[in-house]
C-alpha cells in the first residue's frame, strides 16, 4: 500500500499544492490508517472494505479520540480513496458510505478591543526585539494573517507607501490593506530594529521578521512570544496567534464589514468558514447587551 500512498502524497503536494501544515496533517492521518491496515493483513487499497473502515473508526473511538480528530482522519482517508478511485487504481470507493461523527461546533476565543489594545502595547519598544514584536502583533491584528504566513513574509511583501501586505497562501496570493498603526510599527522596526538583529553575516537575509541570530523567526518562536506577552498583559484568556486572527475578523463583522471582503482577506476558500465570525459577533453582541442594558 505504501506505493499508492506515496503517489497520493506527491499528488497533493505538487499538483494540489497544499500548505505544509495541511500536507503534514494528511500524511500523518493516512500513515496512521496504513499502520492499522498492515496489522490487519490489508496490503493494498483495493482490499479495504467499508467494514474495515468502520473497524478502524471503532479503534479510534476506543483510544478516546475526539470527534473532531476522527472527522479529520476520515476526511483524509476519504480524499486518499477518492484519488485512488479517480486514478482507477481501485474499482470502488469504500469511503462513499462512510459517515463522520457529529461535531459540536465550538466558537473560538476572541479578544475584546481593549484586550487587543493592551496586548499590542506590551512589547518594550526601546529594544530591537520589542520593536519587532510590536510590529508583528500590529500586523497580525491588522491583517488576520495565519502565523505561518506572518513569519514567511519577505521584505518585498510589505508596501509601506500604500499600506498593504502581500502573502502567498495555500490557494492563491492575497493583497491585504493594513492599518496606519501597523504601517508605522513596521517602519520603526525596519529603521531601528531589524538592522540590529540582522548582523554582518546575514545581510542577504530576505525574511522580514528575524530572530536574535539574524535568521527568519520560527512559528514556535512566535507562539512563545505571544504567550509571554499575554501573560505579561495579565490577559486571562488562552491567547494564540490564531486568537488575533479570529479577533481581527470578528471585530470587522461587528463594525459592519461584509463577509465576502473578510473571506478574501482571510484567504478562505469557502464562505462557510467565514460565516463563523457572524455567529461570533452575534454571541458577543448578546453578551454586551446582557451586561450593559438596564433591563437585560
Amino acid at each position: 500500500m505504501q506505493n499508492q500512498v506515496n503517489l497520493y502524497l506527491n499528488y497533493i503536494k505538487y499538483q494540489k499544492k497544499l500548505s505544509d501544515n495541511t500536507l503534514e496533517s494528511y500524511t500523518r492521518d493516512i500513515r496512521y490508517f496504513c499502520d492499522f491496515a498492515q496489522l490487519n493483513g490489508l496490503n493494498s487499497p483495493s482490499e479495504v472494505s467499508l467494514t474495515d473502515l468502520l473497524r478502524f473508526i471503532r479503534e479510534l473511538e476506543s483510544q478516546k479520540k475526539s470527534n473532531a480528530t476522527i472527522s479529520r482522519i476520515i476526511a483524509s482517508i476519504r480524499s486518499f480513496f477518492g484519488y485512488m478511485y479517480d486514478e482507477r487504481i481501485i474499482e470502488s470507493n469504500p469511503t462513499r458510505q462512510l459517515q463522520s461523527p457529529k461535531i459540536d461546533r465550538k466558537l473560538p476565543e476572541i479578544m475584546t478591543i481593549e484586550e487587543v489594545d493592551i496586548l499590542l502595547k506590551t512589547p518594550d519598544e526601546s529594544t530591537a526585539t520589542g520593536l519587532r514584536d510590536r510590529a508583528m502583533l500590529e500586523l497580525l491584528y491588522a491583517s488576520g494573517l495565519r502565523v505561518t504566513e506572518l513569519i514567511s513574509l519577505k521584505l518585498e511583501s510589505i508596501n509601506l507607501n500604500l499600506s498593504y501586505v502581500k502573502t502567498s497562501g495555500s490557494q492563491n496570493d492575497r493583497i491585504i490593506p493594513i492599518t496606519g498603526a501597523a504601517t508605522q510599527a513596521i517602519a520603526s522596526y525596519l529603521e531601528n530594529g531589524r538592522v540590529h538583529l540582522l548582523g554582518k553575516d546575514n545581510e542577504s537575509e530576505a525574511a522580514l521578521f528575524l530572530n536574535v541570530s539574524g535568521s527568519q523567526l520560527t512559528r514556535q518562536g512566535f507562539w512563545k512570544l505571544i504567550k509571554a506577552y499575554a501573560k505579561q498583559a495579565q490577559i486571562e484568556k488562552c491567547i494564540t496567534p490564531h486568537t488575533l486572527r479570529h479577533s481581527f475578523a470578528s471585530h470587522l463583522v461587528l463594525n459592519g464589514a461584509d463577509l465576502k471582503s473578510i473571506q478574501e482577506m482571510l484567504g478562505h476558500a469557502d464562505l462557510t468558514s467565514t460565516q463563523l465570525y457572524l455567529e461570533l459577533s452575534k454571541d458577543q453582541l448578546r453578551r454586551v447587551y446582557e451586561k450593559t442594558h438596564p433591563r437585560a
